[in-house]
């Protein structure tokens, strides 16, 4: 079930609000006719093999704003920006498409899909099928899945979707116990966000107990923990945060503010990439 102490904090807001707009492209855009784009797209890219080569992968975020910091970049060109990402080494790029708190967009998502030819991450606060089938008619490869956000029955439902469409399922945890739900339902790919939910506070120290717990949460799972791919959300400032986290067992890292606040992001994921080999 989803986390109760969550109720009324900013993951409560956000998702009503994402409920609200998800109405209203419901009634604009019925799902049959979202199915149907979805299924005149090309295959989804599998990005397991990008996030699972040697060294730390980066998934390069397009972030306009967010709740915490508010307005990070006017970012007038996306695709440009994709651009940038994808020559500087990105694994992934990450969308993000909610309206309300990020000022981001399915524009946006199309924008980016049409200037790379790497996996593209639709990163929003997914809480209907109709959002998976939609990201896929966008072009996606890859959606998010929040623990904290659904139920057991709803992370398994989803996961199932998104891998029958071909993408991937970026699922998100906080907590040890979220972990355990993730794995439960077969992630791959498991991401462990630093930012608490209920005060937007960032401590960058849960990425590594959580990962030292991975083992006894996995319960001797080996199938479950020797491929996974482990993401680090959040809280990346500079190369030497990119560097803890990669000694703390991150596969990857999803970065953001850092980037996009960056003159030359190319640059920039160079040098994370090179600070997490020199790490291990």
């Amino acid at each position: 079930m989803p986390d109760p102490t969550i109720s009324g904090t900013v993951l409560d807001e956000i998702i009503q609000g994402v409920r609200e707009d998800l109405a209203v492209r419901l009634e604009e855009t019925p799902l049959a006719q979202v199915k149907a784009a979805a299924e005149r797209r090309k295959p989804a890219m599998n990005a397991l093999p990008a996030l699972q080569a040697a060294g730390l992968s980066v998934i390069a975020e397009v972030k306009r704003r967010s709740p915490s910091k508010g307005d990070l970049a006017s970012i007038t060109d996306p695709a440009a920006l994709a651009r940038s990402y994808a020559e500087g080494g990105a694994a992934v790029i990450s969308v993000l498409t909610e309206q309300r708190r990020f000022a981001g967009s399915l524009a946006d998502l199309d924008a980016v899909r049409a200037a790379v030819d790497i996996p593209v991450l639709r990163k929003d606060f997914t809480v209907d099928a109709y959002q998976i089938w939609e990201a896929r008619a966008h072009g996606a490869d890859l959606v998010l899945l929040i623990v904290a956000a659904l139920t057991d029955q709803e992370l398994r439902e989803f996961l199932e979707l998104t891998e029958s469409l071909g993408m991937n399922a970026l699922v998100e945890t906080h907590t040890a116990e979220e972990v355990r739900r993730a794995l439960a339902i077969g992630a791959k790919i498991l991401g462990v966000n630093v930012r608490n939910l209920k005060t937007l506070d960032v401590d960058r120290q849960v990425f590594a107990d959580l990962a030292a717990e991975l083992p006894s949460i996995a319960s001797g799972r080996d199938d479950l923990t020797e491929s996974l791919v482990l993401v680090a959300e959040s809280g990346v400032r500079d190369a030497a945060d990119v560097a803890r986290y990669a000694a703390a067992g991150a596969t990857a890292v999803l970065v953001g503010e850092a980037l996009v606040s960056d003159s030359t992001p190319a640059q920039r994921i160079a040098e994370f990439r090179s600070a997490a080999v020199n790490a291990l």
